[in-house]
């Protein structure tokens, strides 16, 4: 597994054809860090791609291999630095970006700073109207008893301070401007029962993205919801890895 000595970013690429990097929760080290009983959602996610695609996989961030990051040195622009320079490392010029969650809302982040995305993914984040401040306010709240999932990943009850540093980064950055200049093709998904409560605060993610389809759809999105499941959906590739190959094999074709 190669280590960027740019970035301190561990990757790992798979399959050949058209560049694809996808961010959290799939990672380089996925089965070192989940364990064996979850690698059938890393085999369910490249069984489904690596046909067409060279998918890159990276350890961001300071998870499994990549060298530690300051919490405090998680800024949206350091974020969108390293991803670039890894894709850079790993050979992807001009790539697709699929992320959940967190990644996805680094992919906006990337796709309204760069000019290297050929398209676009998010799951499990809107587009427009997201819930910065709430999820900004939610983490400082669990700054002293992270969940255990979050730990799992993470090397330390202090790296989760990281999460305050990003989306306090954010608390300024002009979404519906930078969000209506993103040109390349784009997707949102995300599982219809998928808003949530951290620490006690409501962070709407599925309700925002039905209230936003029609002018994410006016903008060129497409909007694809799983019925009956939660945010959790990323974990189930058998869901969402079609819908979202559909749309790659169309825009890049």
């Amino acid at each position: 597994m190669p280590l960027d000595s740019v970035s301190g970013v561990f990757y790992e690429v798979y399959g050949e054809g058209k560049p694809l990097l996808i961010g959290l929760p799939l990672m380089a080290s996925f089965t070192q860090i989940f364990g064996s009983g979850l690698q059938g959602v890393l085999d369910g996610y490249l069984g489904r791609l690596t046909d067409r695609y060279r998918v890159l996989l990276v350890d961001y961030p300071s998870i499994g291999g990549s060298r530690d990051i300051a919490p405090e040195d998680l800024t949206v622009d350091r974020v969108c630095q390293d991803i670039l320079t890894v894709a850079t490392a790993a050979g992807f010029d001009r790539f697709a970006y699929w992320g959940y969650s967190w990644g996805a809302a680094v992919g906006l982040q990337l796709a309204a700073r760069a000019d290297r995305l050929s398209a676009l993914v998010l799951g499990g984040w809107p587009p427009l109207g997201a819930p910065y401040e709430g999820i900004l306010q939610a983490t400082r709240l669990k700054q002293a008893n992270p969940e255990p999932s979050s730990l799992k990943v993470l090397r330390s009850k202090e790296q989760y301070r990281q999460w305050e540093t990003y989306y306090a980064s954010m608390l300024t950055w002009p979404e519906a401007t930078a969000v209506a200049r993103i040109c390349c093709p784009k997707m949102v998904f995300f599982g219809g029962d998928g808003d949530l409560v951290e620490a006690g605060i409501p962070i709407r993610i599925a309700s925002i993205i039905r209230e936003q389809r029609v002018a994410l759809v006016k903008q060129g999105w497409t909007v694809h919801e799983v019925p009956g499941h939660g945010h959790g959906v990323c974990m189930a590739p058998e869901l969402v890895v079609s819908p979202v190959r559909a749309f790659l094999d169309q825009a890049l074709c």
